[in-house]
Formats: C-alpha cells, structure tokens, sequence
C-alpha cells in the first residue's frame, strides 16, 4: 500500500500525505485510479484505450471496455517447483502441488473440458470441497472462457437445484463424499438425485476423495470418473482465450431470502482488478506469501482465496471443521506450513476464546503477518482475544462486503491504526457512505450503507433477467443511481466503520448468510406444519435462527416433531441452516398481499417497535412474539 501510494503520487504529480488523500483520489478519479491498479498489479491482457465509459450510471458503467484479458492466465502467471497449493482435509489427507503440477492439471481439465463440448459462455457447475481439484477445474473452466459456478457438498439437493438448475450447466463436477468431525460422509444418494435433473449436462465428473467415486460414476448418467475423464489427455501448454474485461466469471447465489437464490453474474476483469487490490494492496500478501481462508466453495471467499495466486501467493486449503481433532488444527497448519495470512469468521474467532484455547502459548505463528475476520461483525472482545491470545505483533483486519460484489466495501488498511470493534476504512476506489432513510449523509449514527459511485467488481447483471428489472430492484430502488448494500453501518471518529447486521430479513448465524426461504421450502413439507417464520435473533455476539412454526389442528411440537424438523432442514438445506429454537405460535403476522414478515417479528424480538403496522393484514399477531420467556 506504501508503494502504491509513492506510485500514485509519482504518477499524478499530486501530494498524498497519508492514506484519507490517496482514497480520495481514488474516488475522485476512478479511471486514472483503475488504470494504475492495472500496472501495479501487471495484469496481464490488452487494456485497450477507453478506461471508464458513463462512469455517472449505475448500473450502466463500463470499465476498461475495449479491454481483453484471461483471468486463469492471469492466476497461473508463476511457475516452477515451489508451492502453489497446499490441501490438509482434517486429520486425513495431506497433499501439495507445485506450479508445475497445477499446470499440468489445468491443462488436462481444459483439454477435457473441451472435448465434453464447454465453449465459451457454457456453464460448469462444481458441488466440491475446499480440494486442489476444485481450484484446478475453476481455472480450466476460466481459461476457456466459460463460467463457473460451485457450492459445497454439504447442501441438500432442493438447494443444488435451485442453485443449478437455473443455469444449465454443461459439466458438472462433484466429489464422491468428504469429511467433516471425523466423520465420512458419503453423498452417492444425493448425486442420484441431483444429475437426473439437470438435463443440460453432457458430463458428471466425480472426483475421488474418499475413494468411492470409480464406484460412483457409472451409475450417473454421463457419470465419469475424473481419473477416466483426464486419461485421453497429457499435459501440455494450457492456452488461454481472450475475453472482453465484462465477460461472465462467475456465477454466484443470493441467499434465497423470498425465493429461490438470485443468480449473480460476475465479471473477469472486475473480480480479478477488485482481488488484486484488496489481497496486493489492502492485505500486503504477495509472492511467497502462504495465504489461508477458513471457507468453503459455497461462500465468496472461496472466490477470493483463489485470486491470491494472481500475486504469487501459495494457496493453504483446508476442508473439513475447523475444530477436529480440537481447535488447534488451523493453528497447527499456520505453524507447520508458515502461514503469513489468516482468514476466518468471527464465530470462529469467538468459538476458539470460550474454548479456552490460547494458540499464542502452543504454536509458532511467527511468520503470520495478519488475519482477517468476516462473515459477521468482530465484537471488540474477539479483537482483544485475537491480540492476547494468538498474535501481539499482528494486522486484525475486519471485512465486510458480500456475494452481491464478490469482494469488500470495507476492509484493513495497512499503516492505520486498528480500534477495537471497528472496521479500518472503505477500500481504495469505493464510494462508501452511510445515508439515513431519506439518502440524506451521516457523519455519526446509524444508517445504511452505500456505495455513490459505479465500482468494477459490480455484477454484470442476474442471470435470467434480460431487461435488468431484478438487477435494479436488488440494489438501486431504494436510492436512485446508488448502491444500496442492505448493511446497517455507521462511521466512527476514527473514520473507520462498524456494521450493525443486516439490514433486510437475510440470516447470518455464524457468518453463514442463509435465505429464510431455503428453510421454508423444507419445514413446510412437513404434515404437521402449516407454515414457518424465520429470524436472526442477536444472541452471544452472533445471530441464531430462531423458527416459528403454526401448526396444524391437534399437533403437537414435542421434541419428536422439533428432531424431524431439525433432520429435515440438515438433510434438504445443509447444516447451517439448521435453527436453534424451534417455537409454536398461533398465528403468523402478514401483508395484505399475504407475505410473511420477518422484519416485523424481529424487531418484535428484539423489543424494537415497528413501523408500518397498517400495512400489516393481522398486526395483532406480533403480540405473539413479544417478550418470549424461551428467548430470553
């Protein structure tokens, strides 16, 4: 950041005595500021000569539109026998690929991939763990030109599907089973369910991990193994087509709040610039650095992770729970592989204080330089414990930003000070502000969080959404020509930023962002529930789900009927989604058009009033919420 600033201020031949000017700078001038992040960074591509076209719309902005580039090439610039990937699935597997071997394994999925008919635009769906394959088979898919997609094996086949089956895909790639708290866990079953209902597909890769999938293949239609669908294929030179900066990355999934997810169609060159600047720039990891997320391939940071070798960064992977054997496997990883970045989540930076453990008496973390915490805000004690008890000389950087920009708002900023409970600053060329409900700034207090101006890692639009409609609704209703984030924020005199939560009616246990509808549409196919609400009550420093359920005439809901829930949202959505509380009210608030409102009983919870009763059809069902002895 230091570099970039003299860099900045060599190039411009203007003054930036500290780090407020340079972002200042960086919003004033987006296209010069862009177009220096570009040489910085040594993309490579053709840049073209227009930076910024209609840089005042939003949506409606183009970034570097005459410009083409590969993003894979771009994260396979390295080469050699150093370290490119290093995998740890819990306790049981250890592997590592050089440069080299990444090459070659890129290569062979790119040839194979070609020959399965993958073009450029066709859609590769992964349902794969946190695996050196997994990054391999995104970079393949990339370096043709096609879009990938990828969730984790842990979700249930309703959300695969409604994920999925939107968007067709060509190939799609899974694992045959993983692990996770020592246990194996197969997903055969899940596969003969998924692979039937996704008619596009012209191959079913199953990658072996827990040594099933030469078993599993042949009974999928179009099933193959991934030993089989490599085979025809020696490694070689991979070649990489030339898309234009706006051309589909990635697509990626809203969390499914009042309907099946939002498909969100990202851009190469937006992601790659935006990754670039945040992991170069914001978190100082470049070559040689060992850069480590505790993620999975359904959470955004996956996607960032794997940007980390844009820089020479080596990838540290890991699947499985971070708390098997105990809670010292990621610190054991840190330690053994030198670890210099840490990412992680703020429940699992709570989860390790109450356990007791204190990593900075047991391991050797001497090479770790900072660790970044999102998913959900950092409470000040966590950063107090990151200091006393794992690093004293370290950068803790809380991050916020979301799926919706496959990247941060805000973020750390190397040379600032840190302040317990805040977020250091917005990132470099991003407009954040805090406006109250009439769009109307805020110095102090709370409001929501915006963006002013147009930013390249904007989504390209939704998918299945031609005329842009559900795009604009999403972000760009609420202020006109303003990104609007859904965060509740507020700046602290430090100029730095807190986030309060969410906003809207989306979920966040743990960090995990989950749709309330992707629980509906499994406890609402029970025979004994009517229907359901679900909320995130504040609780211990995070969120929990709390479900409310209205019950049919004469049931009951006894610990019988509360374990088929909790079995039935584990199995169909995943285990994240699985509530906390389970409790039987009579009645459930709605509109006058009939929609539930989640808002309403929140706030009710929380002992908050609310506003707009009128529009409510049965508002005296909100009594029913209030002051709940089980949620106390």
């Amino acid at each position: 950041m230091t570099h970039f600033r003299a860099a900045a201020a060599e190039w411009t031949g203007l003054p930036f005595p500290d780090h407020d000017a340079l972002h200042q700078w960086s919003i004033d001038d987006r296209a010069a500021f862009w177009d220096l992040v570009w040489d910085f960074c040594g993309v490579v591509g053709e840049k073209g000569e227009r930076l910024l076209v209609d840089g005042d719309r939003m949506p409606g902005a183009h970034f570097f539109p005459d410009a083409t580039l590969n993003f894979a090439q771009n994260l396979l610039r390295s080469s050699g026998d150093a370290d490119a990937l290093v995998f740890w699935g819990e306790d049981r597997v250890r592997r590592r690929l050089s440069w080299d071997e990444l090459h070659a394994l890129v290569s062979r999925l790119q040839q194979a991939l070609l020959d399965a008919g993958v073009t450029a635009g066709d859609r590769v769906a992964a349902m794969m763990p946190n695996m050196p394959e997994t990054i391999a088979a995104m970079l393949a898919t990339a370096s043709i030109g096609a879009v990938w997609s990828s969730c984790s094996p842990d979700f249930g086949t309703r959300g695969v599907l409604d994920r999925f089956g939107q968007i067709e895909p060509t190939v799609f790639i899974a694992c045959d089973g993983y692990y996770y708290a020592g246990k194996t866990i197969d997903i055969a079953a899940k596969l003969a369910e998924i692979v039937p209902s996704l008619p596009s597909l012209r191959a079913a890769v199953i990658v072996p991990y827990i040594g099933t999938a030469a078993a599993i293949a042949p009974t999928l239609a179009h099933g193959v193994a991934l030993g089989d669908f490599l085979a025809p294929f020696g490694a070689r030179e991979v070649r990489f087509a030339a898309m234009p900066f706006a051309h589909p990355l990635y697509i990626m999934f809203s969390s499914g709040t009042t309907g099946v997810p939002k498909c969100i169609v990202h851009s190469a060159g937006g992601t790659l610039l935006q990754h670039m600047k945040e992991i170069h720039l914001h978190s100082g990891v470049g070559e040689g650095d060992r850069l480590f997320y505790f993620t999975t391939c359904g959470w955004m940071m996956w996607n960032w992770l794997a940007s980390g070798l844009a820089v020479g960064a080596t990838l540290l992977l890991y699947d499985g729970s971070p708390f098997h054997p105990d809670g010292n496997i990621l610190f054991d990883f840190a330690d053994a592989e030198r670890m210099t970045f840490f990412g992680t989540s703020a429940k699992f930076i709570d989860a390790l204080h109450k356990s007791g453990l204190r990593p900075i008496e047991t391991h050797d973390l001497g090479t770790l330089q900072m660790m970044t915490s999102t998913g959900s805000p950092l409470a000040p004690d966590s950063f107090s414990f990151v200091y006393e008890g794992i690093k004293r000389d370290i950068h803790l950087a809380s991050i916020s930003g979301g799926t919706d920009i496959v990247s941060c708002f805000v973020l750390g900023i190397p040379g600032k000070p840190v302040w317990k409970g805040e977020i250091q600053g917005p990132g470099l060329g991003l407009a954040v502000d805090v406006w109250d409900e009439d769009g109307t700034p805020l110095a102090s207090g709370k409001g929501e969080l915006v963006c002013r101006k147009a930013f390249p890692s904007m989504p390209i639009g939704f998918w299945n959404d031609p005329d842009g409609s559900r795009y604009h609704a999403a972000y760009f209703d609420r202020f006109d020509n303003v990104w609007c984030h859904g965060d509740f924020a507020e700046w602290t005199v430090h100029g730095g930023l807190i986030i309060h939560g969410r906003s809207d009616a989306t979920l966040n246990p743990g960090g995990v962002r989950i749709g309330t509808a992707e629980i509906y549409n499994q406890v609402e196919q029970i025979p004994e529930v009517l229907e359901a609400l679900a909320i995130g009550q504040d609780w211990d420093n995070d969120v929990r789900v709390v479900l409310f359920v209205r019950l049919r005439p004469g049931a009951e809901l006894d610990e019988g009927l509360r374990k088929t829930i909790r079995d039935r949202i584990r199995i169909g959505a995943s285990p994240r989604h699985v509530p906390a509380k389970i409790l039987a009210v009579a009645d459930i608030p709605r509109t006058k058009s009939g929609k539930i409102v989640e808002l309403a009983v929140r706030e009710i919870v929380h002992g908050r009033p609310v506003k707009n009763q009128e529009a409510l059809a049965n508002p005296e069902a909100l009594a029913l919420f209030r002051d709940l002895p089980e949620l106390a």
